[in-house]
């Protein structure tokens, strides 16, 4: 079959047969399309390539053929002869392939908000600070860490205000930390010490099966369990709540349990930290002792100079894996007519227990005797005060020693990990 240029008296080309106009080049499509139709045993809506060449002869400009979709059609096309594709364009049209390996550190990179920049640079700042962090990780898990840290770089990192903008001794729970427990001279428990600060107890274990339960055992009970900080395996820095802190010496006192049974306490466990420890932080109320002292509710356990009272309840908690158990409570004596603003206040505050669980009546939670604390000191409570009774961070060395677990470092009850977050953070 040929195909011929319709005649056309409109159509003026100047007497120039090898050009054509657009109007020329629509006459020609609108004509010539419907005598081209597929022959037998061809696909469906396609030329043939013979068709395809008398077209293109007649029209050399167009291109009715698919663009080549990678480089092997390319190297095709290219083998046929095809005027169609070139190196030029196809080499435009496919670049090299830029990938990067999400599991290589080296290859990070932060949002940069210089558009200016060059991005090589930008990419090439941060992956030095990444491996100065990366190193500042390393050095400080066989020592004690150092009082300044890198910036937190994550998004969504909390912001910690420095003290008195001095970027060495950043926080007055940093100060705390380092000046009173790190050295052994504060060895009490922490209610009242450093109002303002979230404070969290401690638990660690070994690596494996049983720290995947307990991680499981405080996503099923929040409110005895809020979760603040896990540290990375081996590592007892935590570096999302506390700049420069250890958490193998910046808490007051330690207890160390085998098998369930409570061996010893001691003020520092560097010599017994597991070398594939998982360390968790978790709420603690004392977190809203400041909230109580701005608002006038009373502290009686530090007024008195005395632990917090800790008691063991008949409220069974959702068990994980081989973890199970009830939950322990702390007490606070409120005047009756300021309980409406304690619950106020601590039910601003789920990461460290949030609201009360019992309000009265003790032994409507398995209470016998307030005056018989498990833990802590029993405190006084005046004629129009009510005993107010909140979750309490005890619960997983309680939950520890029901389920036998075969070793774990937690804190001494009453004896917190402050850390330098502000008491109102949001987890």
């Amino acid at each position: 079959m040929k195909l011929l240029l319709p005649p056309n008296n409109n159509i003026n080309n100047n007497g120039d047969d090898s050009i054509i106009s657009k109007a020329q080049r629509d006459e020609l499509i609108r004509t010539a399309l419907p005598d081209c139709q597929p022959q037998e045993g061809s696909p469906a809506n396609s030329f043939t390539p013979s068709e395809m060449k008398q077209l293109q002869t007649v029209v050399k400009e167009i291109n009715l053929g698919p663009r080549a979709r990678n480089e092997e059609q390319f190297l095709l096309a290219k083998k046929n002869n095809d005027d169609d594709y070139d190196d030029t364009t196809t080499k435009k049209q496919f670049p090299p392939s830029q990938k990067m390996d999400i599991l290589n550190p080296n290859q990070w990179s932060e949002p940069n908000n210089n558009n200016n920049n060059n991005n090589q640079d930008s990419t090439t700042t941060t992956t030095t600070s990444l491996q100065q962090q990366q190193h500042h990780h390393t050095t400080t898990n066989n020592s004690s860490s150092s009082t300044s840290s890198p910036p937190l770089v994550w998004h969504g990192a909390p912001v910690i205000h420095h003290h008195n903008n001095n970027t060495t001794m950043t926080t007055p729970a940093q100060l705390f930390r380092l000046t009173k427990v790190r050295n052994g001279e504060f060895t009490s428990p922490t209610n009242g010490q450093c109002p303002g600060y979230m404070q969290c107890n401690l638990v660690v274990l070994p690596s494996g099966p049983i720290a995947f339960d307990f991680l499981l055992f405080c996503q099923r009970n929040k409110q005895s369990c809020p979760l603040i900080e896990v540290c990375d395996v081996g590592s007892p820095h935590p570096v999302g709540v506390a700049r420069g802190a250890d958490l193998r010496t910046d808490i007051p006192k330690y207890s160390i349990y085998k098998n369930g049974v409570l061996e010893k306490e001691v003020t520092s466990v560097t010599d017994c930290w597991p070398v594939d420890s998982v360390a968790f932080l978790i709420g603690c109320s004392f977190t809203y002792d400041g909230a109580f002292i701005q608002a006038g509710l009373p502290l009686r356990s530090a007024e008195q100079g005395r632990n917090v009272p800790m008691y063991r309840t008949n409220l069974p908690c959702r068990p994980s894996g081989q973890l199970k158990g009830t939950m322990v409570v702390s007490m606070k004596p409120i005047p009756a007519m300021m309980i409406a603003k304690e619950v106020e206040i601590t039910s601003k505050y789920p990461h460290a227990h949030g609201g009360p669980i019992c309000v009265g009546n003790a032994q409507a939670i398995g209470i016998a005797d307030l005056n018989q604390p498990d833990w802590g000191d029993a405190i006084e409570i005046r004629d129009d005060e009510i005993p107010v009774f909140h979750a309490c961070g005890v619960t997983p060395q309680s939950i520890l020693m029901d389920s036998q677990v075969p070793f774990a470092i937690t804190h001494s009850p009453g004896h917190m990990f402050i850390t330098d977050l502000p008491c109102d953070t949001v987890i």
